[in-house]
């Protein structure tokens, strides 16, 4: 049973999205996150369509999180 996406910074699956698009916390650590257009690992941009779906937060690229820490 997979309990959600797992947080960048503690690795455990417990982010949750907030009130406004985009944003993340998570429940365990609490830290936040906002979701970026383009990967902080690689580089690479995404597009709009993959921007509006706030659930998947993987890069397609490089597969590492397109979360950064605010």
């Amino acid at each position: 049973m997979k309990l959600g996406p797992e947080c960048p910074a503690c690795g455990e699956p417990w982010l949750r999205g907030t009130n406004l698009a985009g944003r993340y916390r998570c429940v365990n650590c609490l830290r936040r996150f906002e979701l970026c257009s383009h990967c902080p690992h690689c580089g690479a941009h995404s597009t709009i369509a993959r921007m509006s779906d706030t659930a998947n937060v993987i890069c397609r690229n490089c597969g590492n999180s397109m979360l950064e820490p605010i």
